[in-house]
């Protein structure tokens, strides 16, 4: 079975408990299976841990969440050493951190100290404690919840540790007929929980990822992804543009859409699709802008209508 039949399993699977959110859904997995951390940002009540939870499930990763709150200590995360009675020796008991799949749900509620914990975590995929490294399961991948509308006792994520999400993603309102499927849905499995049934066999996205890593991608499209983080550099209303991780995401993303399409290359269509999802939540925005209500999706979104493609063949 190829990686793009594979995927589809996935999608279809999840779709069985997420209405809808084919989108969000769709570029997700991408992430996941180009390797990185996913971060969904919009209102309560909208699926988020559903998704989080639905993706472990189906993809066969261990799940573990971690419910992030002002009052929440590094140690936490990570784990401590913990002194053995028994063997009169301090001892390292495992965080939540250790899991295929950790959902750091409302992360914008803890503060940044405890924030960082996860920043070895999500780019060497490693803890250190004390003085001692750990390292994480293979593979290990961080989905975050945050909710934009509250303010009070929140703390907002850092650059650094915006940069470490290779996608960020919103949800949205459901149209009325598929809110009404939520409803009926809830109503015929009778109980609050949905489950999803494991779709790939355990370590099968391990192999999945190394296969990704195969695929190689023409200079033109590595020229335009390069074109479009630069251009972020030079807008008007950004302070601070995309770095070059930025541009890495565009490949890295547009390669796995690629392969969820069966296609051997990336097409121009498969990075503007990614665009906004990896690059937005990079750009540092100037503070006279703020006022204007101009953000990073609407520059990321001119910017692909301005930045020419690869010429076609």
């Amino acid at each position: 079975m190829t990686i793009s039949l594979e995927a589809k399993a996935v999608l279809d699977e999840i779709g069985q408990v997420v209405v809808g959110r084919t989108r969000t859904l769709r570029l997700a997995l991408a992430a996941v299976l180009a390797g990185g951390h996913v971060l969904l940002e919009d209102v309560p009540g909208l699926g988020k841990t559903l998704i989080a939870r639905s993706l472990a499930q189906a993809l066969s990763l261990d799940f573990r969440r971690l419910q992030c709150t002002p009052d929440l200590l590094p140690a936490d995360v990570t784990g401590s050493f913990l002194y053995d009675p028994g063997s009169r020796e301090f001892e390292f008991h495992q965080g939540p951190v250790f899991a295929g799949l950790l959902l750091a749900d409302e992360i914008n509620r803890t503060p940044p100290k405890t924030q960082s914990a996860l920043l070895e975590a999500m780019q060497e995929r490693q803890v250190t404690v004390e003085g001692r490294t750990f390292p994480l399961p293979r593979p290990f991948h961080v989905l975050a919840t945050s909710n934009p509308v509250e303010y009070e006792g929140t703390y907002p994520l850092p650059e650094a540790q915006l940069d470490r999400f290779l996608v960020r993603l919103d949800i949205g309102y459901p149209p009325p007929e598929e809110e009404v499927e939520v409803l009926r849905r809830r109503l015929a499995r009778q109980r609050e929980e949905a489950e999803v049934a494991p779709v790939l066999a355990p370590g099968r996205l391990a192999e999945l990822q190394a296969e990704l890593e195969q695929t190689t991608v023409d200079d033109d499209l590595l020229r335009y992804c390069v074109d479009l983080a630069v251009a972020t550099r030079n807008h008007s209303s950004v302070e601070v543009g995309a770095s070059p991780r930025g541009a890495q995401g565009l490949v890295l993303v547009a390669r796995a859409l690629a392969t969820l399409e069966d296609r051997a290359y990336v097409t121009p269509e498969d990075v503007k699709e990614c665009a906004v999802a990896v690059l937005a939540h990079r750009l540092v925005m100037k503070p006279e802008t703020w006022t204007s209500g101009v953000n990073g999706v609407q520059v990321v979104t001119e910017l692909l209508g301005k930045v020419p493609g690869p010429p076609s063949s």
